[in-house]
């Protein structure tokens, strides 16, 4: 029995669809754990690209079983959105797409919510997509939320909503001076979506624990990245949800005592998106020239994203939380043509050196980043599946990050398409 627990060791967006892709062959289960429609996996196949937000990555590759765990945060309407556009692309979901039933349901009022507080915060701004994934966990842990399962019995959800609405209208009259939403209205809205994912809908952990009796392999997708993790991450710019590995059994039902393998995904360099503390970003010609050439926008909102260099405290720190035993690193062909590559090993805080990545925002707004500079090569590695094509200051640069985490880099990405691998 192989459990693979699949974690972005960054800010999110370090190609985690990709290699969820490549593995899911192999895997009997797909699992996405935490988040919501805000995070974009993009995948690179047949001369594709599709940008997957809710259904697991696994969909496009081998028969793999996909499910929705109950740590997801799911707008109805855009799953239903995303389900049409694969099955336009010719891959059958019918007995292989599942939905748990506990998984709560971001409505558009969340939405509406979300957007007029990010208005409200004005230069305080968290940064969040206004997909309403942050009031949808506040509704969870408010006990006021909706869950999948509520929409199979129309009258129930309706009873919900009800309850729910008469303070969302409440404060959108007397806080945010905006119209008032209707049951009605709410209801007319859901209703396809409401159709369309009901045979979906069942109790998947006992499928998971089905799965794991029979030692068949599961493979848990997070969202995000660990540093935006709402406990661990650089609060309080972070996600509403826990993308670590105990997000991983949170969000799915899997035991901590079933992972077998925590494989953390991180670039070869450094992105963010959104506010928030940023320790090696690069905002000069350099920055400008990952961005660039590493196609740093948002999957989902087209944003631009901050871009700098590896930052390894943060990534040993990532290591540390999650049990991190194995590392992808993603992105190795955008490092080409730089002459020199400067990697940050320790922070300077207030004039004193460190190699542990503080918890407080204040320090972690303090922060000078030491870098260790290793020398570059003009090789074009795009494309590469094998070791020994790599450039040798390639492997030097590979070599230092393992030396420095003490961590096994298993899966070098030279490119977006599944092909574009080196497996060591």
């Amino acid at each position: 029995m192989s459990v693979r627990v699949v974690i972005g060791a960054q800010w999110g967006d370090e190609g985690k669809g990709k290699i969820v892709d490549l593995l899911s062959n192999k895997a009997r289960f797909v699992v996405r754990y935490q988040g919501g429609a805000n995070a974009g996996h993009t995948l690179k196949f047949d001369d594709k690209k599709v940008v997957l937000h809710l259904i697991p990555s696994g969909i496009f590759n081998g028969d793999a079983h996909c499910v929705i765990g109950n740590g997801v945060v799911i707008d109805p309407i855009a799953l239903v959105k995303e389900i049409k556009g694969v099955e336009e692309l010719g891959f059958s979901l019918e007995g292989r797409f599942f939905i748990s039933q506990t998984a709560h349901v971001i409505l558009p009022y969340h939405k509406l919510l979300d957007q007029l507080k990010e208005k409200r915060r004005g230069g305080d701004a968290i940064g969040t997509t206004g997909r309403g994934i942050g009031p949808a966990y506040v509704s969870k842990v408010s006990r006021v939320g909706i869950r999948m399962v509520d929409l199979l019995d129309k009258d129930i959800l309706r009873k919900k909503i009800d309850q729910n609405i008469k303070d969302i209208n409440f404060a959108l009259k007397n806080l945010y001076k905006e119209k008032t939403l209707s049951v009605d209205a709410l209801m007319d809205e859901m209703d396809e979506a409401i159709n369309t994912l009901s045979p979906y809908i069942c109790n998947t952990t006992d499928m998971l624990h089905k799965a794991l009796e029979k030692g068949e392999s599961v493979l848990l997708e997070g969202a995000q990245g660990c540093l935006l993790d709402v406990d661990h991450g650089t609060y309080p710019y972070v996600t509403s949800s826990s993308p670590t590995s105990g997000g991983a059994c949170t969000g799915s039902g899997v035991p901590p005592t079933a992972l077998t393998h925590i494989m953390g995904i991180t670039k070869a360099y450094c992105t963010r998106v959104g506010n928030g503390p940023f320790p090696t970003e690069l905002d000069n010609e350099k920055g400008e020239e990952l961005r660039q050439k590493g196609f740093e926008f948002g999957a989902t909102t087209g944003r631009p994203r901050r871009c700098g260099w590896l930052d390894l405290v943060a990534l040993k720190y990532a290591c540390r939380i999650n049990g991190i035993n194995e590392i992808t690193l993603t992105k190795m062909d955008v490092m080409d043509g730089f002459e020199e590559i400067q990697v940050c090993t320790s922070y300077k805080i207030d004039g004193e050196e460190t190699t542990v990545f503080p918890l407080s925002l204040d320090e972690i707004e303090k922060i000078e980043p030491v870098y260790t500079s290793l020398s570059g090569w003009d090789k074009d590695i795009t494309g590469m599946t094998k070791w020994d094509e790599l450039p040798e200051n390639a492997k030097e640069y590979i070599y230092f990050i393992e030396e420095y985490l003490g961590v096994k880099l298993t899966i070098i990405s030279t490119g977006p398409k599944r092909t574009e691998t080196i497996v060591r």
